[in-house]
Formats: structure tokens, C-alpha cells, sequence
């Protein structure tokens, strides 16, 4: 029998009319989007469904906008498959929230109000312009590791993202990147700005993860009903104190997205649903271990693949 964990998309993954198929089709996944909206004080799916795109890509909506996508396809999935259970869940940055809410582990509306408030907190904790990211292509990660350090010397760079093998995100002030980027080529990889605003997941966000553990002071989690994998430490999560820490550390930490699927993967699973906009985490399994399928459930579509194997 197949064991399933699931993938929660982060940062990056919106556009404009993401889920209007499942609102279109599905009470359940409506329900989502008006619970956010009442959470929020505003339309988020007004927002979500006709743009602009601009305002989507404020930080502060984007997060909780990612998130009730997500949601609505997991309650969409429970719904056709009610017996359906997976052995655990991870995410990608922001999608550690979403992972929490499958779980039950954090309530809905308590994640739509922490994302937003991460959000701003991560966008506000560096003045604009001062600090953003880099993809970093074919290097090891004991190479980028080191190019963060020698960089640092002229700006604070950190390593971000370990997303999959050869393909590392750093984070830092925009000084220290452009060192960074002629290290990476001298050492034979490849380059590639972001188009972000902040250093996510660098040191400089220690202040969002301040904001991020005040926030998380003020509401009351729960036993996770399956283990959800840590982004700092690939570490299976199930209690509130097991978790709160982590999700603080995570704004200011790398991701560790490559270890938390090789730990799932180690534990037993063997097939990975991704829930929610876009299909990179699928596409990152794919780089990690070719061999283990990973289905991408962001429409009806997929959804209708997905139930096929479970």
C-alpha cells in the first residue's frame, strides 16, 4: 500500500485566478475562501481571482492568499476521499502553514491572520531595495556555503533554499549578492537574480522571526494529527512545542526542503501529493529522486489524476 505525504506550495507559486476552478465546482473550497476573507476584513478571493497582479505580489497578501488555495484543494481532496490519510506533510517556506492547518494542528483562521502578519514582518524587517536573492545553479552546497562566507565579507549572504541537488537559493544585502554572483560563475555555476524584494530566509529577517513568535504567542495549536517535516531541521513535528520554535527559526534559516523530502521519503513514503498553486515542488521531487512519483493537485484536473491513486 502506497504512503502519501503532502507538498504545500510558498512564495512565488500565485497567479491570478488560482483555485477559481475549485471555487467554481466545490462548496467546500468557497467555504475556504470565505472563512480567509472573514479572518482578513477584506475580498481576498475578490483579489485572488481578478488581480492586479501587482497587488497579489505584495507579500503581505500573497501569503495568506497561497495558503486558502492550498487549503481549499486539501478540503476538496478530504472530500472525495474521506478515508484518505497521508503519513505526513512538509512545505516549502510559507506552505510549513499550510501543512499545519492539513494536520490540525493550527486552525485556519489563525493562519490566514499569522501569514499575513509574517508577511509584512518579512518585507518590512529590510528597508526595499536593500536586499534580495539568487538562485544558484550547479554548485554543491559545501561551495555555496563557502561563497556565502567569502561574500559576507562585503555584505551579509546566507544560503536560503537547499531545494534539490545543484539548484541552492541564497539571501542577503544586495552587496554581498553581486560578490556572491561573480564567485558562483568563477566556481562554474550559474547565476540568477530573483525577482524579490527582501532577503528571505537570511539573518538580516531575525526581526521577522520576533513579529512571527509574538503572533504565534496569541493563539492555542494543537496535536498534529500526522507529522508535519520541519523547513530548518527535516525533523517530523506533532506537538505545539515542537513547533512554535521551528516556525520562528524558519524565517531567518534556510529551508531545507531537499533534506525534509529525502527524511519523508526515509520514513516510508513513497508518493507525494502537492496541494495548491503551480507545480515546482513536484518538479523538485523529480530532481531529488526521479523514481518517486509526485502528482500536483492545483485544479480540478489534477485533482481528477490524484484520486485515481488514492
Amino acid at each position: 500500500m502506497s504512503q502519501w505525504a503532502l507538498l504545500f506550495p510558498g512564495q512565488g507559486s500565485q497567479y491570478v485566478g488560482m483555485g477559481k476552478a475549485f471555487w467554481d465546482r466545490y462548496a467546500v473550497a468557497r467555504q475556504a475562501f470565505e472563512e480567509a476573507n472573514d479572518a482578513l476584513g477584506y475580498d481576498l478571493a475578490k483579489l485572488v481571482f481578478e488581480g492586479p497582479a501587482e497587488e497579489l505580489e505584495n507579500t503581505e497578501v500573497q501569503q495568506p492568499a497561497i495558503l486558502v488555495v492550498s487549503v481549499a484543494a486539501w478540503r476538496v481532496l478530504r472530500e472525495e476521499r474521506p478515508d484518505f490519510r497521508p503519513v505526513a506533510a512538509l512545505g516549502l517556506s510559507l506552505g510549513e502553514y499550510s501543512a499545519y492547518v492539513a494536520a490540525g494542528a493550527m486552525a485556519f483562521p489563525d493562519a490566514v491572520r499569522l501569514t499575513r502578519i509574517r508577511g509584512r514582518a518579512m518585507q518590512t524587517a529590510v528597508p526595499k531595495g536593500e536586499g534580495g536573492m539568487v538562485a544558484v545553479l550547479g554548485l554543491a552546497p559545501e561551495q555555496v556555503e563557502a561563497i556565502c562566507r567569502e561574500a559576507s565579507h562585503r555584505g551579509d549572504v546566507d544560503p536560503a533554499n537547499f531545494n534539490a541537488p545543484g539548484q541552492i537559493v541564497i539571501s542577503g544585502r544586495v552587496a554581498g549578492l553581486e560578490l556572491a554572483e561573480e564567485l558562483i560563475r568563477e566556481a562554474g555555476g550559474r547565476a540568477v537574480r530573483l525577482p524579490v524584494s527582501a532577503p528571505f530566509h537570511s539573518r538580516l529577517l531575525e526581526p521577522a522571526g520576533a513579529a512571527v513568535g509574538e503572533a504565534l504567542g496569541a493563539i492555542e495549536l494543537q496535536h498534529a494529527s500526522f507529522p508535519v517535516i520541519a523547513n530548518v531541521d527535516a525533523e517530523p513535528c506533532l506537538d505545539p512545542e515542537e513547533v512554535v520554535p521551528r516556525l520562528i527559526a524558519q524565517v531567518s534559516r534556510p529551508v531545507r526542503f531537499e533534506a525534509g523530502v529525502r527524511r519523508a521519503m526515509a520514513d516510508g513514503v513513497d508518493h507525494f501529493l502537492e496541494l495548491g498553486p503551480g507545480r515546482s515542488l513536484s518538479s523538485l521531487v523529480k530532481k531529488i529522486d526521479r523514481k518517486t512519483p509526485a502528482v500536483p493537485v492545483e485544479d480540478p484536473e489534477g485533482l481528477g489524476k490524484a484520486l485515481e491513486l488514492v
